[in-house]
């Protein structure tokens, strides 16, 4: 049986724990309501840029941009996005496995990994993976021009034929409770068209003409994509992270409820027990 000073130190070392997980909470609490507003704002602004060069691009049938060329996929480049920093629950592990399935789809291929996030840089590494290398502002905190950067650098590489296809695996957001890992297309891209504005683009002379608009349009929207991705992956992590520093919190305090039973039965006992020498004592 532990002694009491063995317990009384295993209660101290618990509710410290408890004001670390606590205090992280808040601070990812924080940072999720931050996320949250950016990402608020961001998507209805990209499915509104969406919808716009679909209704451009039904009005230039004889158009096709470059950017949205089909071919058959020999080289592919892979976006990862991942943690700096751990503490947030299963993650960064989902990531991980999900991004080994991603590659080994495309067994055979040439591929390019492009890694945001420390822990899934480590962990490729450490599988000895080649790596793509990234600049050190994603180890900070993130702005548009860190995402336009390699925005600009993957669709050069679409264009300039070095890659087929362009995916990105990142965490979507769909609520605080809700992270929903997801791999999709980033290049080639087809915006999603509704039928009823061919007959809408009837009414409609574009100036410039549409070829110069859906030129101009496409790379302005896939920057944009590009960091509305990274907002609602940067939102999933800290809505991960408040999850996991929640439940460990909580169960720190069913810890420390079972502790201070065991300490209070363990103190009764030491107690009765010197009474009992008290007494046997006595009555010698």
């Amino acid at each position: 049986m532990a002694s009491l000073k063995e317990i009384k130190n295993r209660i101290t070392s618990v509710q410290g724990t408890q004001k670390i997980t606590s205090a992280m909470k808040m601070v990812a609490s924080a940072k999720l309501h931050k996320g949250q507003r950016l990402i608020e704002n961001a998507l209805p602004y990209q499915r509104k840029m969406e919808e716009m060069l679909a209704h451009v691009q039904l009005g230039a049938n004889d158009f096709d941009s470059p950017f949205s060329e089909v071919r058959d996929v020999k080289k592919v480049a892979i976006v990862i996005f991942s943690s700096n920093t751990g503490l947030c629950g299963t993650f960064n592990a989902n990531v991980i496995k999900q991004a080994k399935e991603l590659i080994a789809e495309y067994k055979g291929m040439e591929i390019l990994i492009y890694p945001v996030g420390k822990k899934i840089a480590k962990a490729l590494a450490k599988e000895g993976y080649p790596l793509q290398e990234m600049s050190d502002e994603w180890e900070h905190e993130v702005s548009p021009s860190t995402t336009n950067q390699l925005a600009s650098q993957l669709m050069d590489l679409f264009l300039e034929r070095n890659v087929d296809k362009v995916v990105l695996l990142y965490h979507r957001y769909h609520g605080k409770s809700t992270q929903l890992l997801t791999s999709e297309t980033f290049l080639p891209f087809h915006p999603e068209a509704d039928d009823r504005w061919a007959i809408q683009n009837a009414n409609f002379i574009f100036e410039p003409g549409c070829e110069e608009l859906l030129t101009s349009l496409y790379p302005r929207y896939l920057k944009y994509k590009l960091y509305a991705v990274y907002l609602s992956h940067n939102v999933s992590e800290h809505s991960a992270r408040m999850i996991a520093m929640q439940t460990a919190t909580d169960n720190a305090d069913s810890l420390l409820t079972d502790l201070n039973v065991y300490y209070n039965k363990t103190r009764q006992q030491s107690i009765t027990n010197e009474l009992l020498d008290i007494m046997g004592g006595s009555g010698r």
